[in-house]
Protein backbone atom coordinates (compact mmCIF):
# COMPACT_ATOMS: atom_id res chain seq x y z
CA UNK A 1 0.00 0.00 0.00
CA UNK A 2 2.85 2.52 0.90
CA UNK A 3 4.13 2.65 -2.63
CA UNK A 4 0.63 3.18 -3.84
CA UNK A 5 0.18 5.55 -1.53
CA UNK A 6 0.94 8.92 -3.63
CA UNK A 7 -1.62 7.64 -6.54
CA UNK A 8 -4.36 7.42 -4.26
CA UNK A 9 -6.80 10.54 -3.69
CA UNK A 10 -10.34 10.39 -2.08
CA UNK A 11 -12.63 13.05 -3.57
CA UNK A 12 -15.47 13.96 -2.13
CA UNK A 13 -18.77 15.32 -3.70
CA UNK A 14 -21.22 17.44 -1.80
CA UNK A 15 -25.03 17.76 -2.34
CA UNK A 16 -24.51 20.51 -5.08
CA UNK A 17 -21.97 18.43 -6.52
CA UNK A 18 -24.33 15.65 -7.37
CA UNK A 19 -27.80 17.46 -6.96
CA UNK A 20 -28.29 16.67 -10.60
CA UNK A 21 -28.10 14.47 -13.85
CA UNK A 22 -25.63 17.66 -15.21
CA UNK A 23 -23.59 18.17 -11.67
CA UNK A 24 -23.06 14.51 -11.58
CA UNK A 25 -21.93 14.53 -14.98
CA UNK A 26 -19.48 17.23 -13.75
CA UNK A 27 -18.14 14.95 -10.72
CA UNK A 28 -17.87 11.82 -13.34
CA UNK A 29 -15.54 14.31 -15.74
CA UNK A 30 -13.22 15.55 -12.46
CA UNK A 31 -12.78 11.78 -11.74
CA UNK A 32 -11.84 11.10 -15.42
CA UNK A 33 -9.60 14.23 -15.34
CA UNK A 34 -7.86 12.77 -11.69
CA UNK A 35 -7.75 9.02 -13.59
CA UNK A 36 -5.63 10.90 -16.51
CA UNK A 37 -3.12 11.93 -14.55
CA UNK A 38 -2.55 8.03 -13.48
CA UNK A 39 -4.40 8.90 -9.99
CA UNK A 40 -6.62 5.93 -8.46
CA UNK A 41 -9.68 7.49 -7.13
CA UNK A 42 -12.19 6.88 -4.15
CA UNK A 43 -15.17 8.71 -4.12
CA UNK A 44 -17.48 9.73 -1.16
CA UNK A 45 -20.66 11.29 -2.35
CA UNK A 46 -23.45 13.05 0.13
CA UNK A 47 -26.98 12.83 -0.73
CA UNK A 48 -28.62 15.03 -3.37
CA UNK A 49 -28.91 18.72 -2.24
CA UNK A 50 -31.94 19.08 -0.02
CA UNK A 51 -32.75 15.27 -0.17
CA UNK A 52 -31.43 14.96 3.92
CA UNK A 53 -33.78 17.47 4.76
CA UNK A 54 -36.19 15.97 3.18
CA UNK A 55 -35.96 12.30 4.54
CA UNK A 56 -35.71 14.56 8.12
CA UNK A 57 -38.97 15.99 7.32
CA UNK A 58 -40.70 12.90 6.27
CA UNK A 59 -39.35 10.73 9.51
CA UNK A 60 -40.59 13.91 11.92
CA UNK A 61 -44.04 13.93 10.17
CA UNK A 62 -44.09 9.82 10.26
CA UNK A 63 -43.35 10.37 14.55
CA UNK A 64 -46.33 12.57 14.69
CA UNK A 65 -48.76 9.75 12.94
CA UNK A 66 -48.93 11.39 9.81
CA UNK A 67 -48.35 8.38 6.92
CA UNK A 68 -49.93 10.29 4.39
CA UNK A 69 -47.70 13.00 4.87
CA UNK A 70 -44.57 11.37 4.89
CA UNK A 71 -44.84 9.04 1.84
CA UNK A 72 -45.92 11.64 -0.39
CA UNK A 73 -42.51 13.39 0.90
CA UNK A 74 -40.69 9.89 -0.42
CA UNK A 75 -42.83 9.34 -3.10
CA UNK A 76 -41.42 12.83 -4.40
CA UNK A 77 -37.64 11.48 -3.93
CA UNK A 78 -38.35 8.56 -5.81
CA UNK A 79 -39.13 10.39 -8.83
CA UNK A 80 -36.62 12.72 -8.29
CA UNK A 81 -33.93 9.92 -8.53
CA UNK A 82 -35.45 7.54 -11.06
CA UNK A 83 -35.69 10.68 -12.71
CA UNK A 84 -31.72 11.70 -12.59
CA UNK A 85 -31.17 8.23 -13.00
CA UNK A 86 -32.77 7.89 -16.26
CA UNK A 87 -31.31 10.94 -17.43
CA UNK A 88 -27.82 9.38 -16.71
CA UNK A 89 -27.79 6.42 -17.94
CA UNK A 90 -28.75 4.29 -21.45
CA UNK A 91 -31.04 1.03 -21.56
CA UNK A 92 -29.67 -1.86 -19.90
CA UNK A 93 -27.70 -0.14 -16.92
CA UNK A 94 -30.96 1.96 -16.56
CA UNK A 95 -33.06 -0.98 -16.51
CA UNK A 96 -30.81 -2.81 -14.37
CA UNK A 97 -30.43 0.06 -11.51
CA UNK A 98 -34.30 1.41 -11.81
CA UNK A 99 -35.41 -2.21 -9.34
CA UNK A 100 -32.43 -1.74 -6.94
CA UNK A 101 -33.64 2.21 -6.07
CA UNK A 102 -37.59 1.35 -6.14
CA UNK A 103 -36.63 -1.86 -3.88
CA UNK A 104 -34.83 1.06 -1.49
CA UNK A 105 -37.85 3.40 -1.87
CA UNK A 106 -40.22 0.62 -1.37
CA UNK A 107 -38.09 -0.28 1.90
CA UNK A 108 -37.94 3.39 3.20
CA UNK A 109 -42.05 3.87 2.71
CA UNK A 110 -42.04 0.54 4.88
CA UNK A 111 -39.83 2.16 7.36
CA UNK A 112 -41.91 5.11 7.04
CA UNK A 113 -45.32 3.20 8.10
CA UNK A 114 -43.78 1.52 10.84
CA UNK A 115 -42.66 4.64 11.97
CA UNK A 116 -46.25 5.95 11.89
CA UNK A 117 -47.96 2.99 13.40
CA UNK A 118 -46.02 2.98 16.41
CA UNK A 119 -46.25 6.89 16.78
CA UNK A 120 -42.82 6.94 18.18
CA UNK A 121 -39.33 8.25 16.31
CA UNK A 122 -36.22 7.26 18.03
CA UNK A 123 -32.65 8.34 17.37
CA UNK A 124 -32.09 4.68 15.78
CA UNK A 125 -35.04 5.09 13.65
CA UNK A 126 -34.07 8.52 12.79
CA UNK A 127 -30.76 7.88 11.23
CA UNK A 128 -31.81 4.68 8.98
CA UNK A 129 -34.49 6.70 7.27
CA UNK A 130 -32.02 9.90 6.96
CA UNK A 131 -29.11 6.84 5.60
CA UNK A 132 -31.48 6.61 2.31
CA UNK A 133 -30.24 10.02 1.16
CA UNK A 134 -26.24 8.78 0.80
CA UNK A 135 -27.33 5.23 -0.10
CA UNK A 136 -29.11 6.22 -3.65
CA UNK A 137 -26.95 9.01 -4.58
CA UNK A 138 -23.76 6.52 -3.67
CA UNK A 139 -26.20 3.60 -6.36
CA UNK A 140 -26.74 6.51 -9.30
CA UNK A 141 -23.10 7.89 -9.47
CA UNK A 142 -21.56 4.08 -9.05
CA UNK A 143 -23.41 3.61 -12.23
CA UNK A 144 -22.60 6.78 -13.94
CA UNK A 145 -19.17 6.44 -13.72
CA UNK A 146 -19.13 2.36 -15.09
CA UNK A 147 -21.33 4.14 -18.08
CA UNK A 148 -18.56 6.83 -18.66
CA UNK A 149 -15.87 4.27 -18.52
CA UNK A 150 -14.51 5.07 -14.81
CA UNK A 151 -15.36 1.25 -13.47
CA UNK A 152 -17.49 3.00 -10.60
CA UNK A 153 -17.93 0.56 -7.72
CA UNK A 154 -20.70 0.43 -5.45
CA UNK A 155 -19.28 0.30 -1.52
CA UNK A 156 -21.83 0.42 1.32
CA UNK A 157 -20.10 2.86 3.51
CA UNK A 158 -22.28 1.04 6.24
CA UNK A 159 -20.06 -2.21 5.69
CA UNK A 160 -16.33 0.26 6.52
CA UNK A 161 -17.38 3.23 8.37
CA UNK A 162 -18.02 1.25 11.58
CA UNK A 163 -19.15 3.52 14.96
CA UNK A 164 -20.49 3.43 18.48
CA UNK A 165 -24.23 3.42 18.93
CA UNK A 166 -24.26 7.41 19.39
CA UNK A 167 -26.93 7.92 17.17
CA UNK A 168 -26.99 10.69 15.45
CA UNK A 169 -23.89 11.34 15.82
CA UNK A 170 -21.50 8.41 16.02
CA UNK A 171 -18.00 8.19 17.09
CA UNK A 172 -16.00 6.59 14.15
CA UNK A 173 -13.64 3.40 15.35
CA UNK A 174 -10.71 4.13 13.01
CA UNK A 175 -8.89 0.85 13.32
CA UNK A 176 -11.73 -1.30 12.77
CA UNK A 177 -12.59 1.15 9.59
CA UNK A 178 -8.84 1.31 8.29
CA UNK A 179 -9.50 -2.74 8.77
CA UNK A 180 -12.93 -2.79 6.70
CA UNK A 181 -11.33 -0.49 3.91
CA UNK A 182 -8.78 -2.51 3.22
CA UNK A 183 -10.66 -5.83 3.41
CA UNK A 184 -13.40 -4.23 0.96
CA UNK A 185 -12.22 -0.83 -0.76
CA UNK A 186 -8.51 -1.44 -1.63
CA UNK A 187 -9.00 -4.39 -3.37
CA UNK A 188 -11.18 -2.35 -5.46
CA UNK A 189 -9.05 0.13 -5.97
CA UNK A 190 -6.04 -2.58 -6.96
CA UNK A 191 -8.21 -3.65 -9.48
CA UNK A 192 -8.40 -0.42 -11.29
CA UNK A 193 -12.11 0.19 -10.06
CA UNK A 194 -13.38 3.46 -8.82
CA UNK A 195 -15.21 2.52 -5.47
CA UNK A 196 -18.42 5.14 -4.43
CA UNK A 197 -19.49 5.65 -1.08
CA UNK A 198 -22.34 7.50 0.37
CA UNK A 199 -20.72 9.48 2.99
CA UNK A 200 -22.22 10.39 6.45
CA UNK A 201 -23.35 7.17 7.11
CA UNK A 202 -22.08 3.95 8.90
CA UNK A 203 -22.98 1.26 11.59
CA UNK A 204 -22.23 -0.44 14.50
CA UNK A 205 -20.82 -3.23 15.48
CA UNK A 206 -23.94 -4.68 15.43
CA UNK A 207 -24.81 -3.64 12.08
CA UNK A 208 -27.34 -0.91 12.61
CA UNK A 209 -27.31 1.95 10.71
CA UNK A 210 -25.85 5.67 12.22
CA UNK A 211 -24.73 8.55 10.63
CA UNK A 212 -21.86 10.90 11.64
CA UNK A 213 -23.87 14.07 12.28
CA UNK A 214 -22.74 17.54 11.43
CA UNK A 215 -20.42 17.70 8.23
CA UNK A 216 -20.46 13.50 8.37
CA UNK A 217 -19.36 13.17 4.21
CA UNK A 218 -16.17 15.35 5.17
CA UNK A 219 -15.93 13.06 8.16
CA UNK A 220 -15.91 9.94 6.11
CA UNK A 221 -13.53 10.75 3.27
CA UNK A 222 -11.30 12.22 6.36
CA UNK A 223 -11.47 8.57 7.50
CA UNK A 224 -11.75 6.80 4.51
CA UNK A 225 -8.32 9.14 3.34
CA UNK A 226 -6.53 8.43 7.08
CA UNK A 227 -7.58 4.40 6.48
CA UNK A 228 -6.06 3.91 3.09
CA UNK A 229 -2.98 6.43 3.78
CA UNK A 230 -4.29 8.16 1.05
CA UNK A 231 -1.58 11.14 -0.48
CA UNK A 232 -4.73 13.52 -0.64
CA UNK A 233 -8.12 13.88 0.33
CA UNK A 234 -10.57 16.44 -2.17
CA UNK A 235 -13.65 18.06 -0.31
CA UNK A 236 -15.49 18.97 -3.67
CA UNK A 237 -17.98 21.65 -2.82
CA UNK A 238 -19.45 24.96 -4.79
CA UNK A 239 -16.75 27.50 -3.37
CA UNK A 240 -13.60 28.23 -4.60
CA UNK A 241 -11.89 27.67 -1.69
CA UNK A 242 -11.68 29.12 1.52
CA UNK A 243 -12.35 33.23 1.77
CA UNK A 244 -10.41 35.53 3.62
CA UNK A 245 -14.09 36.22 4.82
CA UNK A 246 -17.78 35.82 3.38
CA UNK A 247 -17.69 36.81 -0.17
CA UNK A 248 -21.38 38.05 0.56
CA UNK A 249 -19.98 40.35 3.28
CA UNK A 250 -17.14 41.64 1.48
CA UNK A 251 -17.09 41.11 -2.58
CA UNK A 252 -13.54 41.69 -2.66
CA UNK A 253 -12.48 38.48 -0.14
CA UNK A 254 -10.07 36.81 -1.45
CA UNK A 255 -9.52 32.97 -2.07
CA UNK A 256 -6.74 31.53 0.58
CA UNK A 257 -4.54 29.71 -1.66
CA UNK A 258 -2.86 27.78 1.57
CA UNK A 259 -3.85 27.16 5.13
CA UNK A 260 -2.76 25.36 8.48
CA UNK A 261 -5.48 22.41 10.05
CA UNK A 262 -5.30 24.48 13.03
CA UNK A 263 -6.25 27.39 11.52
CA UNK A 264 -8.80 25.95 9.10
CA UNK A 265 -10.33 23.74 12.47
CA UNK A 266 -10.80 27.42 14.22
CA UNK A 267 -12.12 29.53 11.34
CA UNK A 268 -14.88 26.60 10.60
CA UNK A 269 -15.62 26.22 14.74
CA UNK A 270 -16.41 29.86 14.42
CA UNK A 271 -18.71 30.03 11.40
CA UNK A 272 -16.53 29.17 7.92
CA UNK A 273 -19.28 26.68 6.55
CA UNK A 274 -16.62 25.10 4.10
CA UNK A 275 -15.77 22.64 6.39
CA UNK A 276 -16.27 21.07 9.88
CA UNK A 277 -13.36 21.22 12.12
CA UNK A 278 -13.55 17.55 13.42
CA UNK A 279 -13.99 16.39 9.66
CA UNK A 280 -10.07 16.93 9.34
CA UNK A 281 -9.02 15.12 12.24
CA UNK A 282 -8.08 11.71 10.62
CA UNK A 283 -6.21 13.52 8.28
CA UNK A 284 -4.43 16.22 10.59
CA UNK A 285 -3.35 12.89 12.11
CA UNK A 286 -1.85 11.40 9.36
CA UNK A 287 -0.67 14.63 7.98
CA UNK A 288 -2.49 13.80 4.73
CA UNK A 289 -3.45 17.35 3.21
CA UNK A 290 -6.53 18.31 2.13
CA UNK A 291 -7.87 20.23 -0.56
CA UNK A 292 -10.72 22.74 -0.74
CA UNK A 293 -11.82 22.58 -4.45
CA UNK A 294 -14.73 23.52 -6.45
CA UNK A 295 -16.64 21.37 -8.66
CA UNK A 296 -18.37 24.26 -10.43
CA UNK A 297 -15.27 25.55 -11.06
CA UNK A 298 -12.66 22.48 -11.36
CA UNK A 299 -9.81 24.17 -13.08
CA UNK A 300 -9.46 26.59 -10.08
CA UNK A 301 -6.99 25.61 -7.54
CA UNK A 302 -8.76 25.68 -4.56
CA UNK A 303 -7.38 26.00 -0.63
CA UNK A 304 -4.86 23.58 0.34
CA UNK A 305 -4.87 22.38 4.10
CA UNK A 306 -1.56 21.27 5.83
CA UNK A 307 -0.19 20.31 8.57
CA UNK A 308 2.20 23.15 9.15
CA UNK A 309 1.01 27.09 7.99
CA UNK A 310 3.05 28.53 5.30
CA UNK A 311 5.00 31.76 6.13
CA UNK A 312 2.56 35.23 5.67
CA UNK A 313 3.36 38.35 5.65
CA UNK A 314 0.07 39.16 7.15
CA UNK A 315 -1.24 38.63 10.04
CA UNK A 316 -4.43 36.68 9.73
CA UNK A 317 -5.55 34.49 6.98
CA UNK A 318 -9.21 34.89 7.03
CA UNK A 319 -12.18 36.62 8.99
CA UNK A 320 -15.17 34.19 10.41
CA UNK A 321 -18.36 35.65 12.03
CA UNK A 322 -20.84 33.27 14.48
CA UNK A 323 -24.30 34.60 15.09
CA UNK A 324 -27.22 33.58 17.00
CA UNK A 325 -24.90 33.59 20.25
CA UNK A 326 -25.89 34.44 23.89
CA UNK A 327 -23.92 36.25 26.65
CA UNK A 328 -24.42 35.09 30.10
CA UNK A 329 -23.36 37.44 32.96
CA UNK A 330 -22.44 35.73 36.23
CA UNK A 331 -22.11 37.63 38.90
CA UNK A 332 -21.65 36.24 43.03
CA UNK A 333 -18.60 38.22 44.56
CA UNK A 334 -18.57 36.57 48.02
CA UNK A 335 -17.60 33.40 46.03
CA UNK A 336 -16.12 34.12 43.16
CA UNK A 337 -12.56 33.18 44.61
CA UNK A 338 -13.95 30.13 46.84
CA UNK A 339 -12.80 26.69 45.97
CA UNK A 340 -14.96 25.11 43.26
CA UNK A 341 -17.08 27.49 42.27
CA UNK A 342 -15.97 27.64 38.62
CA UNK A 343 -16.83 23.97 38.43
CA UNK A 344 -19.92 24.57 39.81
CA UNK A 345 -21.01 26.74 37.09
CA UNK A 346 -19.31 24.74 34.31
CA UNK A 347 -20.80 21.29 35.64
CA UNK A 348 -24.34 23.36 34.58
CA UNK A 349 -22.94 23.79 31.23
CA UNK A 350 -22.01 20.02 31.16
CA UNK A 351 -25.57 18.68 32.18
CA UNK A 352 -27.01 20.34 29.58
CA UNK A 353 -24.40 19.49 26.60
CA UNK A 354 -24.24 23.05 26.20
CA UNK A 355 -21.27 24.23 24.43
CA UNK A 356 -19.59 27.48 25.35
CA UNK A 357 -17.61 29.47 22.94
CA UNK A 358 -15.73 32.23 24.93
CA UNK A 359 -14.72 33.22 28.34
CA UNK A 360 -13.94 36.37 30.22
CA UNK A 361 -13.82 36.90 33.91
CA UNK A 362 -13.43 39.84 36.42
CA UNK A 363 -12.88 39.85 40.49
CA UNK A 364 -16.42 39.87 40.64
CA UNK A 365 -17.85 38.19 37.61
CA UNK A 366 -17.85 35.64 34.49
CA UNK A 367 -19.27 35.90 31.21
CA UNK A 368 -19.50 33.24 28.69
CA UNK A 369 -21.20 33.42 25.07
CA UNK A 370 -22.75 30.14 24.06
CA UNK A 371 -24.91 29.24 21.45
CA UNK A 372 -28.40 29.99 21.43
CA UNK A 373 -30.50 27.19 22.69
CA UNK A 374 -34.03 26.22 23.47
CA UNK A 375 -32.21 25.49 27.45
CA UNK A 376 -30.80 28.33 27.98
CA UNK A 377 -33.84 29.17 30.66
CA UNK A 378 -33.05 25.79 32.55
CA UNK A 379 -28.84 26.68 32.68
CA UNK A 380 -29.93 29.89 33.86
CA UNK A 381 -32.36 29.19 36.38
CA UNK A 382 -30.14 26.40 37.77
CA UNK A 383 -26.89 29.18 37.72
CA UNK A 384 -29.05 31.59 39.66
CA UNK A 385 -28.86 29.09 42.26
CA UNK A 386 -25.70 30.20 43.29
CA UNK A 387 -25.31 33.85 41.51
CA UNK A 388 -26.75 36.57 39.93
CA UNK A 389 -27.59 36.13 36.22
CA UNK A 390 -28.18 37.86 33.40
CA UNK A 391 -29.08 36.54 29.71
CA UNK A 392 -28.53 39.02 26.32
CA UNK A 393 -29.17 37.61 23.04
CA UNK A 394 -28.80 38.45 19.80
CA UNK A 395 -24.69 38.38 19.89
CA UNK A 396 -22.27 37.34 17.52
CA UNK A 397 -18.33 36.67 17.39
CA UNK A 398 -15.95 38.08 15.32
CA UNK A 399 -12.79 35.61 15.04
CA UNK A 400 -9.56 36.68 13.29
CA UNK A 401 -7.37 33.60 12.52
CA UNK A 402 -3.54 33.97 11.54
CA UNK A 403 -0.28 32.15 12.48
CA UNK A 404 1.31 33.91 15.45
CA UNK A 405 -0.47 36.53 15.96
CA UNK A 406 1.48 37.45 19.01
CA UNK A 407 4.44 38.03 17.52
CA UNK A 408 2.59 40.82 15.25
CA UNK A 409 4.18 43.52 17.69
CA UNK A 410 0.74 46.30 17.95
CA UNK A 411 -1.56 43.81 16.58
CA UNK A 412 -4.64 44.44 18.94
CA UNK A 413 -4.49 47.91 18.80
CA UNK A 414 -4.63 47.96 14.93
CA UNK A 415 -7.79 45.48 15.41
CA UNK A 416 -9.79 47.61 17.98
CA UNK A 417 -8.38 50.67 16.03
CA UNK A 418 -10.59 49.45 12.93
CA UNK A 419 -13.74 48.53 14.82
CA UNK A 420 -13.56 52.05 17.06
CA UNK A 421 -17.14 52.65 15.97
CA UNK A 422 -18.35 49.16 17.16
CA UNK A 423 -19.18 48.37 20.99
CA UNK A 424 -17.64 45.39 21.74
CA UNK A 425 -18.49 43.02 24.64
CA UNK A 426 -15.97 41.07 25.15
CA UNK A 427 -12.50 40.01 24.06
CA UNK A 428 -9.93 36.81 23.86
CA UNK A 429 -7.01 36.47 22.28
CA UNK A 430 -4.58 35.18 24.89
CA UNK A 431 -5.92 31.29 24.85
CA UNK A 432 -4.22 31.16 21.20
CA UNK A 433 -1.54 32.24 19.23
CA UNK A 434 -3.97 31.60 16.17
CA UNK A 435 -7.10 33.68 17.23
CA UNK A 436 -8.43 37.14 18.36
CA UNK A 437 -11.93 37.17 18.61
CA UNK A 438 -14.65 39.24 20.24
CA UNK A 439 -18.22 39.81 21.02
CA UNK A 440 -20.41 42.68 19.23
CA UNK A 441 -24.34 42.86 18.68
CA UNK A 442 -25.60 40.43 15.94
CA UNK A 443 -26.45 43.68 13.56
CA UNK A 444 -23.05 45.20 13.75
CA UNK A 445 -21.18 42.08 12.13
CA UNK A 446 -21.34 43.29 8.52
CA UNK A 447 -19.78 46.88 9.49
CA UNK A 448 -17.09 45.35 11.48
CA UNK A 449 -16.09 42.32 9.35
CA UNK A 450 -15.81 45.03 6.03
CA UNK A 451 -14.34 47.44 8.47
CA UNK A 452 -11.42 44.65 9.13
CA UNK A 453 -10.89 43.45 5.64
CA UNK A 454 -10.06 46.90 4.57
CA UNK A 455 -7.31 47.18 6.79
CA UNK A 456 -6.11 43.74 6.91
CA UNK A 457 -6.27 42.63 3.42
CA UNK A 458 -5.68 45.81 1.75
CA UNK A 459 -1.96 44.87 0.30
CA UNK A 460 -2.49 40.81 0.87
CA UNK A 461 0.67 38.62 0.73
CA UNK A 462 0.28 37.09 -3.13
CA UNK A 463 1.86 33.99 -2.02
CA UNK A 464 -1.14 32.64 0.34
CA UNK A 465 -3.59 34.70 -1.66
CA UNK A 466 -5.19 34.75 -4.98
CA UNK A 467 -4.57 38.32 -5.57
CA UNK A 468 -5.29 38.10 -9.57
CA UNK A 469 -9.03 37.89 -9.26
CA UNK A 470 -8.67 41.33 -7.62
CA UNK A 471 -6.54 42.89 -9.86
CA UNK A 472 -8.98 41.63 -12.65
CA UNK A 473 -11.45 43.11 -10.87
CA UNK A 474 -10.01 46.40 -10.27
CA UNK A 475 -9.15 46.41 -13.88
CA UNK A 476 -12.43 46.10 -15.03
CA UNK A 477 -13.61 49.18 -13.03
Amino acid sequence: MSTAREQLVVMKFGGTSVEDAKAMERTAAIVRGRRDKGLCAVVVVSAMAKVTDQLLAAASAAGRGDKAGALAISARLRHRHIDTAAELLEGEQFTGLQPVLDQEFNALDDLLRGIAAVGELTPRTNDLVVSFGERLSSRIVAEAFLQRGLNGAHVDARTCIITDSHYGKAVPQESAIEAKLVEFVLPLVEAGKTPVMGGFIGSNVEGITTTLGRGGSDYTAALVGGGLHAGAIEIWTDVNGIMTTDPRICPDALRVKTISFEEAAELAYFGAKVLHPATILPAVQKSIPVWVLNSRNAENEGTKITAMAAKCASPFKSIAAKKRLTIIDIVASRMLMSHGYLKAVFDVFDKYKCAIDMVSTSEVSISLSVDSNQQLPEICAELAKIADVKMEGHKALVCLVGEDIRGHNGIAGRVFSAVSHVNLRMISQGASEINMSFMIDEEDVEEAVRSLHRVFFADPDASVFDVTARVQVESKA
